[in-house]
């Protein structure tokens, strides 16, 4: 292993404990926050933070570059984090943890679907086993009720992990040509710019009071922009399978924090679904399971 896959490894890491830290610092402030103005707000800050170090992007980025920045901040920049806190207001945040592991099974498939990526027997066990923790963890194994009657905030969840694997495919193909720090400035003022002009459109008021702001400024710099910014290190280095797989711990740190500092109640039921998934999160993980291809991918 050489220098530069250690970095990556290291970058996920630490953005999952950045990613996982997001329910827990939102949580307290979500309900008195406009759900659209927190996500303007959370990405415009994190615009701001990477500013002062982001360099130019390199010539070498032609028309369909621009098209592709445009599109992963338009999905994970905006429609996402708007999905995101929504559910996240109608859940736990021990469950909006578990749950951001279904985003690998999204990253895959859609890797699989467009890109030309290949799953073995093997992959499809670890992708059922993913899909299976995310029944426990929307269930609770009570089946008696309508289908309809399950929480919505789950489904806004997954949708925004659908998304956020979507951005993850695409971001892999132009995170090698421009400079982290200056992929995450864009992203995020293209996202923030779009949010705040709904925002105006739509006529939501623009209150937040000031025992929110502190919560606001980690959630954005830290939980977004840093998480972001180690995330697309990772992505160049090792790959996107591998990074999602590591990023994925980041359900692990989430249950930590909400229990630690939300005082949630993590269950019997949470456990069991977790275990489940980080194993099949390893088992698509593992060489024999998918094969990920190096440059690259076209679109």
């Amino acid at each position: 292993m050489d220098k530069s896959e250690i970095i990556g490894y290291i970058s996920a890491l630490i953005a999952s404990v950045f990613f996982g830290a997001v329910p827990t610092l939102a949580k307290p402030v979500i309900s008195n926050i406009n759900v659209l103005l927190l996500s303007s707000i959370a990405y415009l800050i994190a615009a701001l933070t990477f500013t002062p170090i982001a360099k130019k992007a390199k010539a070498s980025l032609v028309k369909k570059d621009y098209i592709i920045l445009v599109s992963i901040s338009v999905c994970g920049a905006a429609a996402a984090p708007y999905l995101y806190f929504l559910g996240l207001h109608q859940s736990s945040a021990a469950d909006t943890s578990l749950l951001s592991n279904v985003e690998i099974m999204f990253t895959v498939l859609f890797g699989l679907i467009f890109f030309k990526e290949r799953l073995r027997p093997v992959g499809f066990v670890a992708v059922a086993m993913v899909i299976l923790g995310v029944i426990i963890i929307t269930t609770d194994f009570r089946f008696s009720g309508s289908f309809l009657q399950l929480n919505a905030g789950h489904f806004f969840i997954l949708g925004s992990m659908a998304l956020w694997a979507l951005d993850n495919n695409l971001s892999r193909i132009i995170s090698v040509k421009m400079d982290t720090a200056r992929l995450v400035q864009l992203k995020s003022v293209i996202g923030g710019v779009i949010l705040l002009a709904t925002i105006l459109v739509l006529g939501v008021p623009l209150d937040i009071s000031p025992p929110q702001i502190p919560y606001v400024i980690l959630l954005s710099a830290i939980g977004f922009g840093g998480s972001l910014y180690f995330f697309l290190q990772s992505l160049k280095r090792i790959g996107t399978i591998r990074t999602i797989v590591i990023f994925s711990m980041s359900s692990v740190f989430g249950l930590v924090f909400a229990s630690i500092f939300l005082h949630e109640q993590i269950s019997v039921y949470q456990t069991v679904a977790i275990a489940i998934m980080l194993v099949g999160i390893y088992m698509i993980n593992r060489k024999e399971s998918i094969r990920e291809k190096i440059e690259a991918p076209e679109i």
